[in-house]
């Protein structure tokens, strides 16, 4: 057996990769491990309720919040796990806000979605609002091209944002659909708005699509006209949002080299939401999904660097000794705000269920959740 050779590491907090794109430090240090009482706690808890709750929990999560997961899976995967079970009232999502939205959104009417902690958001959504979307169709409407732009949104998005696409006759995609959902945007118009993954956008169109770098171009909601001119907006098959993953954008080719440098043999898997030049240089590229298949299928006694939240890497670097997984980054950098779910919010929310009060429900308007939804219907329907 491979025994696992660990990347040298800057510890949360204690050090910070000059190199890394802006917005994407490490955020302080994480709280110490949740006490044998809490657990016990939620434990209890989760059995009063019974099938009254069905808790879901996304990858990124830490282990002590995902041992009590009834399911786990990427964000879309889990809001459809949500709609397969009308007959759980209560559906507490440990992710983030915009996974919580799209619960709501698939799931019934007397169903109510729980977010146990409102502080969990996401750095990439929050990096497209509705005005700043609203206020870049009026640049694209004034220069004469709104009716040949076809908007896509990532599934990484607010409500508000999918409801815009869904509205203007657009799709949602995930990052394992991203090439269906553009083949079918440009079957409906000539050019392509790509919301708010600026990465996950340029490499779906280059690597699958075949374009070249220079048809696509990057909006930025922060200057004037996006930043680009009105030629460069014109002639761009791809508009890509100026967004990004604050832990897959932080991925380096340096991080690359040196792995390869140091492991030989190493195999190099990362996240379509990495960089250009990162995923370019690795040996595969896939979602989350595909990054847990592979390493389940991959050879004993393989090296694996693994690009994505360290989380997942270190579920997958224990569920597979066999093996020789590593996080690809030098820096260990969890997602800050996928783990605002720790056990003691989770124990809070799953015992105030139980005494009859639903902490933090998560709702969207009937109005924007019809047009989101329709967006949705539209990446369900891709072949």
């Amino acid at each position: 057996m491979t025994t696992t050779t660990d990347l040298p590491l800057l510890f949360l907090g204690q050090g910070a990769d000059p190199g890394s794109e802006r917005g994407v430090q490490c955020p302080g240090e994480l709280p110490p491990a949740s006490d044998p009482e809490l657990v016990a706690r939620a434990a209890a808890a989760k059995a009063a309720l019974g099938d009254q709750v069905f808790v879901l929990g996304h990858h990124y999560q830490r282990d002590e919040v995902i041992q009590f997961a009834d399911v786990t899976g990427d964000s879309f995967k889990l809001a459809r796990d949500a709609a397969a079970r009308p007959q759980a009232p209560y559906i507490v999502f440990c992710g983030v806000h915009f996974m919580a939205e799209s619960a709501d959104i698939l799931t019934g009417d007397d169903q109510k979605v729980i977010l146990p902690d409102l502080a969990a958001g996401c750095s990439m959504a929050d990096m497209a609002t509705f005005d700043q979307v609203e206020e870049c169709w009026d640049v694209l409407t004034d220069l004469g091209i709104g009716d040949r732009v076809v908007p896509v949104t990532y599934m990484n998005s607010s409500a508000d944002i999918k409801a815009f696409v869904g509205r203007r006759g657009g799709v949602v995609c995930t990052s394992s659909n991203a090439k269906r959902a553009l083949e079918w945007a440009f079957e409906q118009g000539e050019q392509i708005l790509f919301l708010p993954d600026q990465h996950l956008g340029r490499n779906t169109a280059v690597l699958e699509l075949g374009l070249s770098l220079d048809d696509c171009v990057v909006y930025n909601p922060h200057r004037p006209n996006g930043g680009l001119t009105d030629e460069q907006l014109r002639d761009a098959k791809v508009i890509l949002w100026k967004g990004h993953c604050s832990v897959h954008g932080r991925f380096s080719k340096e991080s690359v080299d040196e792995v390869r440098e140091r492991v030989p043999g190493v195999n190099v898997l990362v996240h379509p939401e990495c960089r250009h030049e990162v995923v370019t240089a690795a040996d595969l590229i896939g979602s989350t999904e595909y990054i847990i298949k592979t390493l389940d299928a991959a050879e004993p006694g393989s090296s694996w660097a693994i690009g994505t939240e360290l989380n997942l890497v270190k579920r997958l670097a224990a569920a597979h000794p066999d093996k020789n997984v590593m996080f690809l980054d030098k820096t260990v950098c969890f997602c800050s705000t996928m783990n605002r779910i720790d056990l003691p919010h989770l124990v809070w929310a799953l015992e105030s269920l139980v005494r009859g009060e639903v902490p933090n429900q998560i709702t969207v308007d009937p109005e924007t959740a019809g047009h989101a939804k329709a967006a949705l219907d539209r990446m369900l329907a891709l072949p």
